[in-house]
């Protein structure tokens, strides 16, 4: 058996596939402070319907894989640990001047013009726990000025008695020459044994002291947490007989052993959003779609990637609390928009999100305390979702207490009945998170008309029929693990290892090729070194070579540009016709990303970074749904049509119920013991041969993708 978690701000999400493809999906709340309870809560529900203990079931699952929050949690909520950084010396400001990126990091563009709003974030090391140290590297890797062990040790105790728990090492060129961040180490180690230390030459090895300085901060700041955390679920599933492999969901959209996830904490920063783009991935290319929209609609967030060609966008630089992190990551975009989204009327407009009610008190039909109205109070109280069945049943919802929150703060205020105010709160919410679709797509140049959305977690397939129609786009996808799509994508990754190695080199120029100027065999000798690297880790987590697939890139930027594209290598061999290539590949990427005609080849071109990427091929079985032969039956539910405005009855029909050949015109609701799939007018659901379900419009059966 395999088993994937997610948890997230509301519910712990668990998959379970048996070995033969039979699929079990659960939810359980989230237990914030004791996440691993909530994992066995989650565990103990699969089991019960296997008609086994959590023990013995666990007893039996040979893969576990896990999707966490913890690292973003505790950069969002800034209780990592207290660090001491060790920098050059005249370097011990970079974090604080951050390239003056600062004031508009993780702004959203509405609001770049808000200059009252811009702060830059707190520090990740306050300037009194910054060391600088006499030492000298240059770009080459000579070393200049010798290490001051002296003054290493005296700085290593100054931060001890000041309270440090952890360390970070950020050396100007240490990824060229890391001799001196060894020797630190190894100082620190002797003056504080057992202390956490990240070394920027093994943590981000690339070019950019600041955006690499603050990926080592946030890395051992982010350590005890995370790798507390990890121990404590993993000792959890040991002591209830779980003798498995044990495997953390990456950033990158891998999986890697929790020995690898301890040492690169700053990795899992973006971990459980990753894990749905994943599941999406590994689905799309089952069903045949190339060009995919991910969206992940939660309880507190709405979570965004994009998929071209099979590929989901990546980013080298990605934002994490204001700073920035040097490590490649599938790019999501996030905004305050989930089913725990407050609703309010301010200066007469009704406003939704981004504050989220969470998962205590939550939405005032949660029963628990929550007073004010919250997107799932509108599904409840327009009849979208049923507040009997919520959950499978387990958790009865307070329709009641959904109408009173919304009537005193969101109708009365309006003058609008409490339906009408409800059918604004979805409409409200269903544009923003349309309006983030466009800026991920046509924003990218990308026609969402060419594109299927992927629509899962909690309110995913409640509301993929509003945004996805106020996109545009001709299919809706809501997947058969769509209630535990991240969890999915947790089990259901390869196991990834990557590696880079900064090589700054330039060439082209007016009417030169643009790699002239590259050293073809430096470029293919740092490849092979890369490459052994990978295997080797690969062999060290039990993966043969047959069962690795290697994927190289290289960074490539016009020269004195600041931001990279991640372009990658399509032949194994490097040589004139391979660098060539590349090349062509990143121009075509850079007018497809800026638009036509943006690209300047005069200015020349630079490579920054090579990298290897290494996946151990994940050998699960393929889910098997079972799918009824009988026409479905269903019941009769009057809601509130909010594209029409107005009340009628529709089919509700239990998605475990439905033929393979099933089709039926919206309105209709399709509710499953995790989710309830809503099919507004207009709109067609259809059930296709691997228990799916797909919306698309009435009017055209057929998309463009």
């Amino acid at each position: 058996m395999y088993l994937g978690v997610d948890i997230g701000g509301t519910f712990t999400d668990l998959i379970l596939l048996g070995d033969d493809g039979d699929l079990i999906t659960t939810k359980a709340l989230s237990t914030p402070g004791e996440l691993e309870v909530g994992v066995f809560n989650a565990v103990r529900d699969a089991a019960a319907r296997r008609g086994m203990s959590g023990e013995e079931l666990l007893a039996r699952v040979v893969s576990f894989g896990h999707g966490t929050t913890q690292a973003t949690n505790a950069v969002i909520e800034r209780d990592g640990a207290r660090t001491g950084l060790l920098a050059s010396r005249g370097f011990g400001d970079t974090l604080a001047i951050q390239r003056l990126m600062g004031f508009t990091a993780g702004v959203p563009v509405d609001r770049l013009g808000w200059y009252s709003k811009r702060r830059y974030p707190e520090p990740i090391v306050p300037r009194h726990l910054v060391r600088e140290v006499r030492e000298r590297v240059d770009h080459a890797g000579k070393i200049l000025v010798s290490l001051e062990e002296g003054e290493v040790r005296s700085a290593v105790r100054e931060l001890l008695a000041e309270g440090v728990q952890t360390f970070a090492v950020a050396f100007l060129w240490a990824f060229r020459n890391p001799e001196h961040e060894r020797v630190a180490a190894r100082i620190i180690r002797e003056e504080a044994p057992g202390a956490y230390i990240s070394l920027s030459s093994e943590v981000a090895p690339v070019l950019g002291e600041y955006e690499r300085t603050a990926t080592t901060a946030l890395n051992s700041y982010l350590a005890p947490k995370v790798v507390s955390y990890l121990d404590a679920i993993e000792q959890m599933l040991r002591s209830r007989g779980f003798k498995g492999a044990f495997s953390i969901l990456n950033s990158a959209g891998g999986v890697m052993p929790v020995s690898e996830a301890s040492r690169r904490p700053v990795t899992l920063v973006t971990s459980g959003p990753t894990g749905g783009v994943m599941g999406s991935v590994h689905l799309a290319r089952k069903l045949g779609y190339r060009n995919i929209i991910t969206t992940d609609m939660g309880g507190t967030s709405f979570d965004v990637a994009i998929v071209v060609d099979e590929k989901p966008l990546m980013s080298t630089n990605h934002e994490a609390g204001g700073f920035h992190i040097a490590t490649p990551m599938i790019e999501v975009r996030a905004i305050g928009a989930g089913g725990g989204s407050i609703a309010r009327v301010v200066g007469g407009q009704l406003k939704v999100g981004p504050d989220s009610a969470g998962a205590r008190p939550g939405p005032a039909c949660y029963g628990r305390g929550g007073t004010l109205p919250t997107v799932t109070d509108a599904d409840v109280v327009l009849g979208i979702i049923d507040p009997e069945t919520f959950l499978g049943g387990k958790m009865k919802l307070d329709r009641v207490a959904a109408v009173a929150a919304i009537e005193e703060h969101v109708a009365h205020p309006l003058g609008f009945s409490v339906e009408e105010a409800a059918a604004g709160i979805r409409r409200i919410v269903d544009a923003q998170m349309a309006d983030t679709l466009r800026e991920v797509t046509i924003g990218r140049g990308h026609d969402p008309r060419d594109f299927v959305i992927f629509a899962y977690g909690g309110a995913g397939p409640v509301h993929c029929a509003g945004y996805g129609a106020e996109l545009g786009v001709p299919k809706m996808v809501v997947p058969v693990t769509s209630m535990a799509h991240s969890a999915y994508g947790a089990l259901a990754a390869d196991l990834q290892f990557s590696t880079e190695r900064a090589v700054l080199m330039r060439g082209g120029g007016g009417a030169r090729q643009l790699y002239d100027g590259f050293d073809i065999e430096e470029i293919g000798r740092t490849y092979g070194e890369l490459i052994d690297e990978c295997l080797n880790a690969m062999r060290r987590a039990g993966v043969a070579d047959t069962d690795v697939t290697l994927v190289r890139t290289a960074d490539l930027r016009y020269r004195r540009q600041t931001n990279d594209l991640i372009i990658p290598m399509a032949d194994e061999l490097v040589s004139d016709a391979s660098i060539a290539d590349l090349v062509a590949r990143f121009e075509r990427t850079y007018e497809q990303t800026y638009g036509q005609g943006s690209g300047f080849r005069d200015a020349g071109i630079e490579l920054t970074n090579v990298r290897v990427e290494a996946f151990g091929k994940a050998r699960r079985p393929e889910i098997k749904p079972i799918l009824p032969t009988n026409a479905p039956r269903s019941t009769r539910r009057s809601i509130f049509e909010p594209t029409l405005g107005r009340r009628i009855d529709c089919d509700v029909y239990n998605w475990h119920d439905l033929p393979m050949d099933f089709v039926a015109s919206g309105p209709i609701v399709i509710e499953h013991p995790e989710t309830s799939v809503f099919v507004a007018a207009g709109q067609i659901g259809r059930l296709d041969a691997n228990a799916n379900i797909t919306i698309e419009r009435q009017e055209s059966g057929n998309g463009r993708n």
